[in-house]
C-alpha cells in the first residue's frame, strides 16, 4: 500500500521494502522515469539560467503549479504502481508517465514563452536604437550644385592638377 493509503485507512506501514516489488518489466520504466527527471532538472536549470523578463510572473505561478501538481500525482502513482499486481502495474504506470509528461510540458512551456518574451524585448530594442539614428539630424553646409556645374568643378581640378 501506499504511504497515504496506510494513512487513510489508520494500516501499520508495511515493511516490505520497494526494491522487492520491483519486477524485472519494471526496471526499464524506473530507469526511463530517472531520465525524465534529468530533463525536468535541466529545464529548471536554464528556467534559472534565463534573465529575469517582466510581465511573466502571472502565468509563472500557474505553469509552476501545474507542474508541481504532476510531479505529485506522478510520484503517488509510481508508488501505486509498484505496489499492485503485474497485470494491473502497466496502466498505472503509464499514467504515471503521461503526469510527469505533463509536468515537464508546463515547464518546457514556461521557458519557451521566456524565450519568446526576450526575443521580443531585444527586437524593440534593436528597433528604438534604429528610430534613435534616424532621428539625429547631421547638420552643415552644402551647395546645390547641377550636373553641369559638377563636371565644371571636376574639369577645372583636373586641369589644374595636370599644370603642377
Amino acid at each position: 500500500m501506499t504511504q497515504k493509503l496506510e494513512e487513510l485507512f489508520d494500516v501499520d506501514p508495511t515493511k516490505a521494502s520497494q526494491n522487492e516489488l520491483i519486477a524485472d518489466t519494471d526496471v526499464q520504466l524506473v530507469t526511463n522515469s530517472e531520465d525524465q527527471k534529468t530533463a525536468m532538472s535541466n529545464i529548471d536549470k536554464i528556467n534559472d539560467a534565463l534573465p529575469s523578463v517582466k510581465g511573466l510572473e502571472a502565468s509563472d505561478g500557474e505553469m509552476d503549479s501545474l507542474a508541481s501538481k504532476a510531479l505529485e500525482s506522478y510520484d503517488d502513482l509510481m508508488n501505486l504502481g509498484m505496489q499492485v499486481e503485474a497485470r494491473y502495474a502497466s496502466d498505472i504506470l503509464s499514467v504515471a508517465g503521461t503526469m510527469l509528461g505533463h509536468a515537464i510540458t508546463a515547464k518546457t512551456a514556461k521557458a519557451t514563452k521566456k524565450l519568446k518574451m526576450i526575443e521580443l524585448q531585444l527586437k524593440n530594442r534593436a528597433l528604438d536604437q534604429k528610430e534613435y539614428k534616424a532621428e539625429e539630424v547631421v547638420s552643415g553646409e552644402g551647395q546645390l550644385l547641377d550636373r553641369t556645374e559638377i563636371l565644371k568643378a571636376l574639369r577645372n581640378q583636373s586641369s589644374d592638377s595636370g599644370d603642377k
